[in-house]
């Protein structure tokens, strides 16, 4: 057995990465972000005019629907996009490869050696990558743009979660008017409360300080309720409305 392998078994390596691809996570966090900020908000304005706590359901549910279809398809759109946008760059690398592959090589044994291996391993590292044309392509183009075309996050994936984190999102401020409840204040009260937790949960996921990312979305959510709110209040309910 090797010395390697001996230590292999003495200290394992087991550790795994989150998703950064753009995908799932993502599409959740922002699409729940998104739904609290975006209905407590709406809340807060139609609430603020002084509108009856059927009218503030209303406008809350119609927000969440269209919100909801909002960020699903737009997150649809700008990933695929992305992926489309990838696409066209591997086709450019491989082009790029087949038309001039000693420049290809050249550039590749450079990008090594700027990661620091020596120029006779950074040569005979590039040399067995060229062996394979499409996994050269996938190495030229994770240097180059920094991310790997097998990684590509799905659209429907990011579409989907969007959707359902902002139907969740949007719905929590209007819990207390869907029991029976007709306070503004209690109605916002359980979205800051929401904001709280989305916040926490999106700062422990990418591994911060969980009550700094708490206090900030609440405070975002504040500042974008606040100003809703004497919009409201400026406007106001038409007489008999």
């Amino acid at each position: 057995m090797t010395n390697r392998e001996l230590d292999e078994d003495a200290n394992p390596i087991s550790h795994e990465h989150a998703d950064v691809s753009g995908g799932r996570v993502r599409a959740a966090t922002f699409g729940a972000m998104d739904g609290l900020v975006t209905n407590i908000s709406l809340v807060a304005g139609v609430g603020g005019a002084g509108a009856s706590s059927h009218t503030i359901v209303l406008s809350g549910v119609a927000g969440l629907i269209a919100g909801a279809f909002s960020m699903a398809l737009g997150e649809f759109t700008s990933v695929s996009t992305q992926n489309e946008q990838l696409d066209a760059e591997v086709a450019v690398e491989r082009n790029e490869i087949e038309k001039n592959p000693h420049g290809e090589l050249d550039e590749l044994i450079d990008m090594l050696t700027d990661m620091g291996m020596t120029e006779s391993t950074a040569t005979t590292a590039a040399n067995e990558i060229h062996a394979d044309p499409e996994g050269a392509v996938n190495v030229h183009i994770t240097h180059e743009l920094g991310v790997a075309p097998s990684d590509k996050p799905s659209p429907w994936v990011a579409a989907i979660s969007s959707f359902i984190m902002f139907a969740i999102g949007g719905i929590v401020p209007l819990i207390p008017y869907l029991l029976g409840f007709s306070s503004l204040i209690l109605g916002l009260s359980v979205g800051a409360v929401g904001l709280l937790i989305a916040g926490g949960v999106a700062a422990y996921v990418t591994r911060h300080p969980i009550v700094r990312g708490a206090v900030r979305q609440l405070c975002f959510g504040v500042i974008a309720a606040g100003a809703t709110y004497l919009v409201g209040l400026a406007i106001g309910v038409p007489a008999g409305g």
